[in-house]
């Protein structure tokens, strides 16, 4: 089905934010505001969306966090959870639902895993994990550190955040604690759970061979290799203080791994955003296949190899049971300056630091175009204070300066303009070249944006054009610059969302026969403040 005729449902997932601090211009301008335009975008279309997300408690990167600052991992969830929901109410990011780390969340991710446990699907397995004698613990994931060992870069345990190969076990080169660098771990052996990946081969191959040629290069190359190798057995549990606790009776004590709990977590958000925008499910319901969802799923690459390979995998372990994502979108890292943001390092800019500065909407706008779609960007502030005068901001007022103008001269400024048929056709392409930049397969928030800002030069080009002449004397001239920045508004909502509420935009500005008019009456739109 052509993704811009398809009326189904819209399940649009953003990434759990894990709650170890707050959140940058880095975190924002990948997944987060990429969902947001996505699902504004819908939203405007007329179309049905749940959009939602939650925080990931249980990783091991809160466990690490905390120790650094001398707290405790739950009072650390607590600050953290804050700091991240300010940040995306700040910057406008539309979740239905923020899901909180609940007993329900909890219920859902046991039921899901116990559900494949009585299956038989996991298998126990004795293995070699890293292990600190000082403290007597296993250290895994964000808890060590070392040289990944297929592209050498620093690496977490369990996943390069470079390359997104996996890595289990003791394959870390050189590692070292993520708490206290100088201590090395030793080598010590545990029974776990495991998920072998291996079993599940031909049908992640066949899944992602009918969606690679339309997903992003990196990502599919990132599959590509991973299928090129023997597929890992991926921990189901794992002998550690911090997480979720397992309940299976081979493996006492042990926690599950947190990496893995995203999958039904996203179920349990699913079902709590539902709640929020009136419809009450039970978890997991709204995935089931007969709900005939469109699951649109937004990440970091650095995150991909787990909600592309096991988690799919996982899905298709319950059988026919639930839908698969339709669409995986990722990104690359966002920079400042050209360097990696670093809190550690004071390299960092708030989300609020920068609302304070500049106005919500040249924010969105600016880090749309410089989205890290296919590889490295950067926030440069000098960059955004030239895009906002040159070619949003300045430009923009300019040309609603002149129509306020116009309205305010006009002898009659309710009377309706004649719209000509070349206007409406404009529109028609305008409209069209947006649907193939806020829809699959060509989505992207760069070229949206620098969309929209070839169309705000290219209008207000044409009042200036028109600026000193009265409606009067050239009504359909008037007319169909009135409708074309009528069009332009709705085009942009998703992007600059408080120029369009000033506008008094409906809901669905871009559903069906919106602008099949012949006819417009004068106003005088808002200015980027």
């Amino acid at each position: 089905m052509n993704p811009s005729q398809d009326e189904r449902r819209v399940l649009i997932l953003g990434p759990n934010p894990t709650p170890n601090g707050g959140m940058h211009l880095g975190h924002i301008a990948g997944p987060y505001l990429a969902g947001d335009i996505y699902a504004r975008y819908q939203r405007a279309r007329g179309r049905d969306v749940i959009f939602t997300t939650g925080t990931d408690d249980s990783q091991t990167y809160v466990q690490a966090t905390a120790a650094r600052e001398g707290i405790t991992p739950e009072e650390l969830c607590v600050r953290s959870t804050g700091l991240i929901r300010d940040a995306l109410a700040a910057i406008g990011i539309s979740v239905d639902g923020f899901g909180p780390f609940d007993d329900t969340y909890q219920a859902t991710v046991l039921k899901f895993f116990s559900e494949l446990h009585a299956a038989g699907v996991f298998r126990l397995k004795k293995v070699r994990l890293p292990f600190l004698e000082r403290t007597g613990e296993f250290v895994v994931e964000g808890l060590i550190e070392g040289e990944c060992p297929v592209c050498l870069a620093t690496s977490r345990g369990g996943l390069c955040e470079t390359c997104c190969h996996p890595n289990n076990y003791d394959e870390l080169v050189d590692a070292h604690s993520t708490i206290d660098q100088t201590e090395k771990p030793t080598v010590r052996e545990a029974e776990i759970l495991v998920f072998p990946l291996e079993e599940y081969r031909e049908r992640l191959t066949a899944f992602h061979e009918a969606r690679i040629p339309s997903w992003r290069p990196h990502l599919g190359q990132m599959i590509r290799e991973v299928l090129a190798r023997p597929l890992p057995d991926i921990p189901i549990t794992y002998p550690l203080g911090w997480g979720m606790a397992a309940p299976f009776p081979e493996t006492p004590g042990q926690v599950l791994n947190a990496w893995l709990e995203l999958m039904p977590a996203g179920m349990y958000t699913t079902s709590y955003a539902a709640a929020q925008l009136g419809t009450r499910t039970e978890p997991g319901q709204l995935w089931q296949r007969e709900e005939d969802l469109r699951v649109v799923h937004f990440l970091g690459f650095d995150n991909a190899f787990f909600f592309c390979l096991p988690h799919i995998a996982l899905l298709m372990a319950h059988g026919e049971k639930y839908v698969l994502p339709e669409w995986i979108i990722n990104n690359e890292f966002y920079e400042l300056e050209s360097a990696k943001f670093s809190t550690s390092k004071g390299h960092v800019v708030s989300v609020q630091d920068l609302l304070r500065e500049v106005p919500r909407d040249v924010a969105r706008l600016y880090l749309a175009l410089t989205a890290p779609e296919h590889g490295r960007t950067t926030f440069s502030r000098v960059g955004l204070d030239k895009i906002a005068e040159e070619r949003l901001a300045g430009p923009w007022n300019r040309l609603a300066a002149t129509l306020g103008k116009a309205v305010a001269n006009a002898r009659d400024a309710q009377a309706p303009l004649p719209v000509s048929a070349t206007a409406r056709g404009r529109v028609t392409a305008m409209l069209a070249r947006f649907d193939t930049t806020y829809e699959m397969p060509g989505y992207s928030l760069s070229r949206s944006a620098e969309t929209v800002l070839v169309h705000i030069g290219r209008l207000a080009g044409r009042a200036d054009a028109l600026a000193g002449q009265r409606v009067e004397a050239a009504p359909e001239a008037w007319g169909d610059l009135f409708f074309e920045v009528r069009a332009l508004l709705a085009a942009a909502s998703p992007i600059l969302i408080d120029l369009a509420e000033a506008a008094g935009l409906t809901t669905a500005p871009l559903a069906a026969g919106g602008f099949d008019l012949t006819e417009i009456t004068p106003f005088a739109p808002p200015e980027v403040r």
